[in-house]
């Protein structure tokens, strides 16, 4: 194709998602209303992007995606490209390289002057809801949580709670946004028991409102339950998320040793556990659960010595998450893994979610392919605790949202919040 810029308007945009499963490229119409792309040509590879010392290597992703792009450019009969959006994982911390290389590589390969670098969570949110204002779970190995207030509704310090709030605006171009009253607009997480939601206590296994007994679960060993007792905290006492700028919310995302609560690699290693319990004869052991380990890893026994050496050790106990959805009808520790799972991911979720009266909260990722074992405790915490609140499967995956907010950075139509770490534009 011919790589100078054209007078006419821009007729396409690219996305691109670098993940750790791999790289993904996408070229798709840039004309649809609301900063939404559709039917994207798509090119990708099972290699993810290499890393060295300046974090992930520009030079050698983009040796990768230029070709890719240019021949999907040439097969869409592009006469403009009109924006490109990159999503990264580890872009908030891996990517300084990208940064200071992909604007000059773009704009001489391309002549395209508008480039987006996302998080790969932001590219989540965005493939999953667009630019409505929500919640999105992303749940894979890991498990990260993200909520967003766009950029018509960007949130402030307001009121004299100290609550997030908002003017009441309706909703932009390519909306979305339901129109709003005068009274703010907070995080779900932020409301006390005033009133704003039933008070709940923070010590044990709770269901919105209301506890469900004074034995509580132990996160640590798959359903199992401890003598401790329930113990009352007010609402403030739980462990605050990271507030980000521009209208950002994140819950967890911190990886299988500091958190990563309710996804893959914790329900596989609640699983393990549990089956390791029976094993040696230990309470809160599971045969079902240790006769799906032998099947799948061999003698128990023998597990350590296979597992700790292992570099992808999270990848490696999220193998085993669906053994525990298996279980889960007939186990009732593998239901209880699951229970507690579906609590970690729907405090997560309620963490981040903007108090509006149109936020949705979606569910994305593979471990949701689980299904019913899954996702009906998941749905029922989620509706205990942020009543009201429609919950849906993401209607895109992260290269659908990666052609979404590149579609929207070419038509001026970008409402999602600027943050540096989460999604900048250069």
């Amino acid at each position: 194709m011919d790589d100078t810029v054209s007078a006419d308007a821009a007729t396409h945009v690219l996305g691109i998602d670098s993940g750790g499963s791999g790289v993904r490229v996408g070229v798709a119409p840039a004309d649809i209303p609301g900063g939404s792309a559709a039917k994207p040509l798509t090119w990708s590879s099972a290699t993810p992007a290499g890393v060295g010392d300046r974090g992930i290597d520009a030079a050698a992703l983009l040796a990768r995606v230029l070709p890719a792009a240019r021949e999907l450019l040439r097969e869409a009969g592009a006469r403009r490209l009109g924006a490109v959006c990159v999503g990264a994982a580890g872009m908030a911390t891996l990517g300084d390289d990208l940064r200071a290389r992909l604007p000059d590589a773009f704009a001489d390969a391309f002549g395209v002057r508008r480039l987006a670098l996302a998080a790969d969570a932001v590219t989540a949110y965005a493939g999953a809801l667009g630019q409505r204002p929500g919640a999105v779970v992303a749940a894979g190995t890991g498990l990260i949580a993200l909520g967003a207030v766009p950029e018509d509704r960007t949130a402030r310090r307001g009121g004299t709670d100290g609550a997030y709030g908002t003017e009441g605006r309706g909703a932009g171009a390519g909306g979305g946004v339901a129109a709003g009253g005068g009274a703010g607009i907070g995080w779900a997480a932020d409301r006390t028991a005033d009133g704003l939601t039933a008070d709940r206590t923070t010590g044990d296994r709770t269901t919105g409102g209301r506890t469900t007994g004074d034995r509580t679960p132990d996160r640590l060993t798959g359903g199992r339950t401890t003598d401790r007792p329930t113990t009352d905290r007010p609402t403030t006492d739980r462990p605050t998320t990271d507030r980000l700028p521009g209208g950002w919310r994140r819950a967890d995302g911190w990886g299988h040793l500091l958190g990563d609560c309710g996804g893959g690699a914790w329900i596989g290693r609640a699983g393990l556990e549990a089956a390791m319990r029976a094993h040696d004869g230990r309470d809160g052991g599971s045969k079902p659960l240790l006769a799906r380990l032998e099947a799948v890893f061999g003698p128990a026994a023998e597990l350590p010595g296979k597992l700790y050496p292992r570099p992808d050790r999270p990848a490696v106990l999220a193998s085993f998450a669906p053994e525990v959805g298996r279980c889960a009808a007939e186990d009732p520790v593998a239901e209880g893994i699951l229970r507690d799972a579906a609590r970690h991911i729907a405090e997560a979720a309620e963490a981040v979610c903007p108090c509006l009266e149109s936020s949705v909260v979606a569910l994305t990722g593979g471990l949701f392919r689980m299904g019913a074992p899954l996702l009906t405790p998941v749905r029922e915490e989620l509706a205990a605790r942020l009543p009201g609140t429609r919950v849906t499967e993401a209607a895109g995956d992260p290269l659908d949202g990666a052609l979404c907010v590149a579609a929207a950075l070419a038509t001026d139509e970008l409402r999602l919040p600027r943050d540096p770490g989460l999604l900048t534009v250069v």
